[in-house]
Formats: C-alpha cells, sequence, structure tokens
C-alpha cells in the first residue's frame, strides 16, 4: 500500500467508529501481514540482528498501511486515536507476524517520554522516524554503582562552549546494539541535592566514544548491554528537556511509561503476547488433563484463582491508565501496574508447576508447560522496572502518601554524598 493511501486511511479514521476501524484493519491484516503458524512461530529473539531487521520491516509496512502509531498524535506521525482503538488493532492482529520487539523500550518508553516532556521539534523527528522504521530508541540510565538508586548517577556531562561532552558508563540497557539513539540520565550540577542536578540527553548511540559490550545472561541471551562513554561529544539540541538540570522530571515521567510498559498496559504498545506487553495465559485445562487431574477441586481452585488474577490485571491497566489521565492518580501510579504484573505472572507459573510437578521442569516438549525457558519469567518480571520491593516503597510513599524511608542524602549536595564505597 503506498504513503498516500495511508494518509487517505488515517484521514478516514477520525471518523470511524471503532467496529469499522476494526473492520477495516482486519482486511488490511489478511492482505499485507503474514499469519503466523502456530507449529512454527517467527522467531523473536531480542538478542539475534535479524530479527530487528524483520521487525523494521514490519514497521515499515504498518506505516505504509496506516496502522502505525494508532495512539500517538498525528503531527508525530501517528493516527491521534485513542486506546480503544489500539486494542481493537491488538484483536485482530493476534495471528499475524507483528514487529513486537520494538514495542518495549522503543515506542512504549523511549517515545512516549519526550512526547510528554520533548520540545515539538524533537516529537516530529524522532517519534516520526521510530514509526517510520527509521529509528529505534533505548534507555541508557542504570549504573554499575547505581543499583536502584536512579537519581545517583554518577556519569557526567560538561560544557564546552555550545556542546556537551559525556562520560560514564551505563548497563542493562536492553537491546542498545539495535539502537539509533538513546535517553542518557547525566549529573550536570554537583553542588545541588542529586535529584536537581540531572539533565536527559538524546545521544546517538552509534556515535564516537561510545563503545557498547553485551552482557551474557544465566540463559545464554546477550539482549542486554553495557555502555561505556569516553568524551562523547553531543550539541544543545540533544537536551531532551526545556532546562539543563531538570533531568528528573523527564526521568520520573520515564519510569512511569516503564513501569506501565513493564505491567502490560501501555496504549503504545501493538500486538499481542509476551513482547505486546500481554503474556500468554498458561492453560491450566490442558495441564490439568495431560496430569490426569482435571476432576481435582484443589487444581481447579488453583487455576481459577490464578485466571482471577489475570483478570484483575487487565482491568487494573485500563484504570491506572484513566486515573492518570484524568489527574485522579498521580503518575506513580504505573508502579502498580508493574508490581500486579509481576505478582500475576508469578502466581501462574507457580501454579503450572504446582499441577505439572515435576514434568514442568524436566518432561519431553509438550509436556508440562511446555516451555522450560519461561520459568525464567517470574524472575525478570520481579526485576524488570525496578524489584517489587521498590515498587511497593514507591506506591506506599507517592500513592498512599506514607512516611517516606530515611535517606541520609536528601537535601545534600551531590558532591558531599559518599557513593561508590
Amino acid at each position: 500500500m503506498t504513503k498516500a493511501s495511508r494518509t487517505d486511511n488515517a484521514a478516514s479514521s477520525g471518523v470511524e467508529t471503532i467496529d469499522e476501524f476494526r473492520a477495516r484493519a482486519r482486511a488490511w491484516l489478511a492482505d499485507n501481514m503474514a499469519p503466523i503458524d502456530p507449529a512454527h512461530p517467527p522467531a523473536t529473539h531480542r538478542d539475534e540482528e535479524r530479527c530487528w531487521q524483520r521487525a523494521r520491516e514490519l514497521q515499515k509496512r504498518l506505516y505504509e498501511g496506516g496502522f502505525a502509531g494508532i495512539c500517538f498524535p498525528r503531527d508525530c506521525g501517528g493516527l491521534g486515536l485513542d486506546y480503544e482503538y489500539q486494542r481493537a488493532f491488538d484483536e485482530e492482529s493476534f495471528s499475524y507476524e507483528m514487529p513486537l520487539i520494538l514495542n518495549t523500550p522503543t515506542f512504549t518508553i523511549c517515545c512516549a517520554t519526550p512526547l510528554d516532556t520533548g520540545s515539538e521539534e524533537q516529537k516530529r523527528q524522532h517519534i516520526a522516524a521510530a514509526l517510520r522504521r527509521e529509528e529505534v530508541l533505548v534507555q541508557l540510565l542504570s549504573e554499575p554503582s547505581g543499583g536502584s538508586d536512579l537519581a545517583g548517577v554518577i556519569s557526567r556531562a560538561e560544557r564546552d562552549g555550545d556542546r556537551w561532552v559525556i562520560n560514564g558508563a551505563k548497563t542493562w540497557s536492553t537491546s542498545a546494539f539495535a539502537a539509533d539513539y538513546g535517553l542518557c540520565l547525566a549529573r550536570t550540577n554537583w553542588d545541588v541535592p542529586k535529584h536537581d542536578g540531572l539533565t536527559m540527553f538524546l545521544v546517538p548511540v552509534k556515535q564516537p566514544g561510545i563503545t557498547l559490550r553485551r552482557i551474557t545472561q544465566l540463559n545464554g541471551s546477550t539482549e542486554f548491554c553495557e555502555e561505556f562513554l569516553d568524551g562523547v561529544d553531543v550539541g544543545d539540541d540533544a537536551v531532551v528537556v526545556g532546562e539543563v538540570n531538570d533531568g528528573w522530571t523527564v526521568a520520573s515521567r520515564q519510569l512511569y511509561h516503564e513501569r506501565r510498559a513493564v505491567g502490560g498496559s501501555s496504549e503504545f504498545a501493538r500486538g499481542s503476547g509476551s513482547e505486546g506487553g500481554r503474556t500468554t495465559p498458561v492453560n491450566y485445562a490442558a495441564l490439568a488433563r495431560k496430569s490426569g487431574q482435571a476432576d481435582n477441586e484443589r487444581v481447579q481452585q488453583m487455576s481459577g484463582r490464578a485466571l482471577v488474577h489475570r483478570a484483575v490485571s487487565d482491568q487494573l491497566g485500563d484504570h491506572v491508565f484513566r486515573g492518570v489521565r484524568d489527574g485522579t492518580l498521580p503518575p506513580a501510579a504505573g508502579t502498580l501496574l508493574r508490581l500486579f504484573h509481576a505478582e500475576t505472572v508469578t502466581h501462574e507459573m507457580d501454579t503450572g508447576l504446582a499441577i505439572t510437578g515435576t514434568a514442568g521442569v524436566v518432561g519431553a516438549d509438550g509436556e508440562g508447560l511446555g516451555d522450560r525457558p519461561a520459568l525464567l519469567v517470574p524472575a525478570s518480571g520481579l526485576i524488570g522496572g525496578g524489584t517489587s520491593e521498590l515498587a511497593r516503597n514507591v506506591i506506599g510513599e507517592r500513592v498512599l502518601n506514607l512516611p517516606r524511608k530515611y535517606a541520609a542524602d536528601r537535601g545534600v549536595p551531590f558532591s558531599q554524598v559518599r557513593h561508590g564505597n
């Protein structure tokens, strides 16, 4: 489909009902996207270059067909439609190959953040380029010495005339090897408390001065990366927020989007499945039948409890999204989604293992859970987007307004804070 037809589709979608949009999406998907063979699903390995190239090809197809960026504003290259349209498209596209690995962090976090905090030029340039498949964006936030204290970053950016020079190190950057730009948080003022001296930069990942290395995980994946920034020279137009030293405002909004993405409730994700933000539920009925426990009342109760968790998780996402949008909930409420999603996935996997027993771990293909690497999912869910322990602190302090825990560095100039020991 041509770009002209994309414009026609986008223009017409402004007056379409959800049912009309769904019907048009159904017809377009059948004509333009590859159906998934359940017996041989397409590879979506985040650490393989071919999967990223394929994702870019599919993204281009969506853009030219008029179905990219459904919830992004029109002046950024999107369609400017409500969340319900995205969900309708997700339901119709479930059985088709989609560029799911572009969802997070590119669309759900790194495009959503400048949409809230960036300049109009940055929105038009980078969000539109991502929707056209021309840019992949990544987060450059965590540091080797930082732990969970994001505001304690020690990577520094210093003025050099009308330029900025960044030095430091970042780690656990999801898919940075495939990225074009990174949202990089750096310290620009050491003489104020840690939250007040930060600035967010949009840095070309492949520019001189950045050395990128992959991190090998326990399961063999090399999806995550670490970056060493040595004299990285960026211009003033790379500052994401309008004012220098206001980077914590950007980072806070970025964390809100990250926790919603990890919780499977971002309107900027498209498609279904684990990379779409929603993991595929375990088929407890099938597990019970395979293990000869279909009539076991205890198994039925466990399965029902897990399915209720899933239903509540789905409803919670919509509630938090609308609450933050309407101002009845603070942005920190996005942490509720991150925490409950982790609890839901963990409960689902625990229930599956309780039903299958050892067959869920050592059984042949098709037995038990059928996907032993999925056993690592609960562990990663308890860490991704900040640990569950940290999530509970955020909810207590910033959603429930409970007393904040003691912090020795609160209000102290960062230059006087001991760190790295």
